[in-house]
């Protein structure tokens, strides 16, 4: 079997400058640096940083504030070797997270919106595919970028088959990767979408939402890779919370069985 992707999610708390903002940039830093280093001595591919508890989200046009708190947080755990880096900043902060991801030499950024257009619980949200890539091109980067196909939490207004948006996503929109979701975060995708999106793309296609320690059976051999952060992988099984990286461990042991 080829070898799989897996992605641990950093769930940073609440930044500076957002409405439940709690702690110091330095003791967000300190949670990201254990995240990280968690995942990578669970033996998980990668690791991506998300502003996940900055809700309610902009659309785009991220905060300068939210920004340079992604970017400082960036410097530090680069300095952790031997783990892939990758950023998302909510909602479709394409733009700020592949500068971010250049300037720090990580290995990709998570676009949620890339092509299409969808109705989110933050408005419509249009896709910045050739804005992004000419951006990319302007700073000379290998930066990867993963993108969502029928990203969760909305609904797409241009609403073909997932196949055909997936080919779409590929072919004209520049993805280097088809991330495909459940209808929320905790949700995962169905086998037979997966299957459709996998049958028509030649790139890497990774599950978004709603892998467990007892369902990623189901995935792992319609799938080149995984996603992860829900309930199964936190402590006291709190959303959006600190890592339980025993059950990372344990996804790995059980992967490696197969």
């Amino acid at each position: 079997m080829k070898a799989k992707l897996f992605y641990g999610m950093v769930h940073l708390p609440a930044l500076p400058g957002s409405p439940e903002s709690k702690y110091t940039l330095g003791e967000i830093i300190d949670y990201a640096k254990k995240e990280v280093t968690g995942f990578k001595d669970a033996g998980l591919t990668g690791a991506i940083l998300e502003n996940i508890n900055d809700y309610p989200f902009y659309k785009d046009k991220i905060p300068p504030i939210t920004v340079a708190a992604m970017a400082a947080i960036s410097q530090e755990v680069k300095k952790i070797p031997g783990i892939e880096i990758g950023v998302n900043i909510l909602r479709n902060g394409c733009t700020e997270a592949l500068t971010i991801a250049t300037l720090f030499d990580f290995s990709f950024i998570r676009c949620n919106v890339l092509s299409g257009a969808y109705v989110t619980d933050q408005g419509i949200i249009e896709g910045n595919g050739a804005d992004l890539l000419r951006y990319k091109k302007y700073l000379n980067s290998n930066v990867k970028i993963y993108a969502d196909v029928h990203v969760k939490h909305s609904y797409p207004l241009y609403n073909v088959p997932i196949d055909i948006a997936a080919e779409d996503l590929s072919e004209r929109g520049g993805a280097d990767a088809i991330i495909v979701s459940g209808s929320r975060s905790p949700v995962p995708p169905e086998v037979e979408r997966v299957k459709a999106v996998k049958k028509v793309i030649k790139k890497p296609v990774l599950i978004g939402s709603g892998i467990s320690l007892t369902n990623f059976y189901d995935y792992v051999d319609i799938s080149d890779g995984m996603i992860i952060g829900e309930s199964d992988f936190k402590e006291n099984n709190i959303s959006c919370g600190p890592s339980d990286f025993k059950a990372y461990k344990k996804l790995m042991e059980e992967y490696k069985k197969l």
